[in-house]
């Protein structure tokens, strides 16, 4: 299964920067927010995997009382996050980390609630990568995972071949995504298998058209 957890070389971070800031990435990312807003986050919200920042830019417009973090394992995403967020004037208000979901560079109990979206299929081990979530979660603190799922109905599969040959940049296509990422995620029972290895006091599986919501509050 294909994965480009990790992008360092110029040219892919330039066609992931292409495709996030296309109509369809752009509505998934009012989707999440609009998810995200149920559960009333408060304090310090933590994006991993937070790619060029998009989302994090509209969490910081919409949800302006937050204080907010992205962490991404590629230091040349986290540059292109910094150049986004400058040119729309919200640079100040992000704190950006590189680091590795399987062990972040965060101390125990340090955030209110952890945000990722469609970065889960790309984690080497996600039992172990939910237990750093749980670990850097406050008492009461919470999650919520967006990313695809493997189970989606045939036509959307051959709809991702078709996007992927007409729309997706070069780089991307050349590490067969998107539809590497469709095959490499999760259905709900599997999740529902990983969530097993985690103490979540709650949890809560959504499924979509073509993705996933996971949600998860500690004790």
């Amino acid at each position: 299964m294909p994965s480009f957890e990790g992008i360092e070389p110029p040219e892919f971070v330039r066609a992931y920067d292409f495709i996030s800031r296309t109509p369809q990435f752009r509505l998934l990312r009012l989707l999440f927010v609009s998810r995200l807003k149920r559960y009333h986050p408060a304090g310090c919200l933590l994006d991993i995997g937070c790619g060029p920042g998009y989302l994090l830019a509209l969490i910081g417009r919409r949800l302006p009382h937050l204080q907010l973090m992205g962490i991404d394992i590629s230091q040349s995403m986290i540059q292109a996050a910094h150049r986004n967020l400058a040119r729309k004037g919200l640079e100040g208000r992000i704190a950006f980390r590189q680091g590795d979901i399987g062990s972040l560079p965060l101390p125990g109990n340090s955030v209110d609630f952890v945000v990722t979206t469609f970065s889960l299929h790309h984690w080497r081990n996600p039992p172990q990568a939910l237990r750093e979530v749980f670990r850097v979660l406050k008492p009461k603190g919470q999650v919520l995972l967006f990313d695809l799922r493997r189970d989606a109905r045939p036509i959307l599969h051959w709809l991702l071949r078709f996007v992927s040959t007409v729309v997706v940049p070069r780089p991307l296509r050349q590490v067969k995504e998107p539809l590497g990422s469709l095959l490499s995620s999760y259905t709900a029972r599997e999740m529902e298998a990983h969530l097993a290895n985690v103490r979540f006091r709650q949890t809560r599986i959504t499924s979509g058209l073509v993705w996933l919501f996971v949600w998860g509050q500690k004790g």
